[in-house]
């Protein structure tokens, strides 16, 4: 381990700067420092990770301190950069670490001295944060902490932010955070982009770890927050970094893209003006996203590239789907359920099955779906899960069966965590019969 930095800052934001400076120090702090971490890094090792965030997180603070009085650089970022490179040379030096004059820290100490330039180009902060991202999702790491590392190694969140997003405290992202890097030290992961089959069984695992945390992003496990935007855009900004990188240009990282930028252009009109939940047939279609609609539109044509139709093609589908019918009536379930037909034979998940069963109810009733819902293979394990009963709520106020719909809304509402969940769940509960809901 790693020194702390004396007198280290333990947030870069200061509100009693001028706003226009502390603007500029939380751009660079959500949007460069990830970029600098992953440079400095591969300079100096992963065994000074740590290091390198607190180098960062340091000369965020000194531009607080600083630019007040001298003014913000022509290159903020550069100075920033420059900063923490001589800030973690310091500390390398005191710690008998700096053996020689390799390349890169020469490169380091005397390249760009006294300039606003940039150190390093963007072919090599990309390539840099390529391998962090391979690194926060390497499979010796625990699931849980895979994704806690990437937000705040390449995404620059907050331990308090990763917190709040989970449900859980600072002490426990903080171990988790802890841990991960222990774990990196002691399996001796590289600091590299794995190359021939290892690539590709990497590859799966990172962009699984992508999945989970858009997910995470679009559908909060819990809190008062639906959505984390913040989540969404930045599974999406990492996605699209390893779309573009000739390591990660696969078709299935494309169809994940697709899907992460169609399911996202439609968040907006997820909620009313009121904060409440509105069910897709009732959405406005005017408030998505029509831009990153057709930029899904464009990755999903990239994904057509080859044979492979992986989940993320098939779910990619799905919500191309829904992007292109001008209304709900509109909407193909016909194709819809064709595709969940291949997603259940490549995924047996009874949450697959339970979706299925939904678009199912729209291509031959609701009775046909009702029964689908019963035939789950696995379905004693969505008992505890409140959309299995929201669903069978759903399917029996189409079946006209409003006393049924009311005992599975009842059911859905004493399970659901989210307090919108729950409000929305309680109307639909009303709509099924004033005095039930009592």
């Amino acid at each position: 381990m790693v020194s702390h930095l004396p007198g280290k800052v333990k947030q870069p934001i200061a509100a009693a700067e001028p706003p226009e400076i502390v603007q500029v120090v939380e751009h660079l702090f959500r949007h460069e420092s990830a970029k600098m971490i992953a440079t400095l890094t591969r300079i100096f090792g992963l065994d000074h990770l740590t290091l390198a965030e607190d180098v960062v997180q340091e000369a965020l603070a000194r531009a607080l301190q600083t630019w007040p009085f001298y003014g913000v650089p022509n290159s903020p970022a550069a100075w920033i950069m420059r900063t923490s490179r001589n800030l973690a040379l310091d500390v390398v030096r005191r710690e008998n670490v700096f053996r020689g004059k390799e390349p890169e820290i020469v490169r380091l100490m005397e390249g760009h001295a006294g300039t606003d330039t940039a150190i390093f180009s963007e072919s090599e902060i990309s390539d840099d944060r390529l391998r962090m991202m391979f690194v926060c999702c390497h499979p010796k790491i625990p699931a849980e902490a895979q994704v806690a590392l990437a937000l705040k190694t390449l995404g620059g969140f907050g331990i308090s932010e990763i917190a709040r997003a989970f449900l859980t405290t600072d002490a426990a992202i903080a171990k988790r955070l802890t841990r991960a890097k222990q774990k990196i030290r002691e399996a001796n992961i590289p600091f590299e982009i794995p190359a021939g089959a290892e690539l590709t069984r990497r590859l799966d695992g990172v962009m699984q770890s992508l999945y989970l945390l858009f997910n995470e992003g679009y559908k909060a496990s819990g809190g008062d927050q639906l959505v984390r935007e913040d989540i969404c855009a930045e599974a999406i900004r990492l996605t699209g970094l390893l779309a573009e990188h000739p390591a990660g240009d696969e078709p299935k990282t494309h169809a994940l893209l697709a899907l992460m930028l169609l399911n996202a252009a439609r968040i907006p009109a997820r909620l009313n003006s009121e904060g409440r939940m509105i069910r897709l047939r009732d959405q406005d279609r005017s408030r998505w996203r029509q831009p990153m609609i057709a930029r899904g539109m464009f990755h999903l044509a990239q994904s057509a590239a080859g044979d492979e139709a992986s989940e993320y093609h098939l779910q990619a589908g799905i919500a191309a789907c829904h992007c292109v019918a001008p209304d709900y009536a509109s909407t193909e379930w016909k194709k819809i359920l064709a595709l969940y037909d291949r997603l259940l034979a490549a995924d047996r998940s009874p949450i697959v099955a339970l979706n299925r069963a939904v678009a199912l109810a729209e291509v031959h009733g609701p009775q046909a779906g009702i029964d689908a819902v019963k035939a789950i293979p696995d379905s004693k394990s969505l008992e505890s899960y409140h959309l299995f009963h929201a669903v069978l709520g759903e399917l029996e106020l189409q079946r006209n069966d409003p006393s049924a719909a009311a005992g599975h809304f009842k059911r859905a509402l004493q399970l659901a965590g989210l307090k919108l969940e729950r409000e929305f769940l309680a109307e639909r509960l009303q709509a099924c019969d004033p005095v039930s809901a009592l």
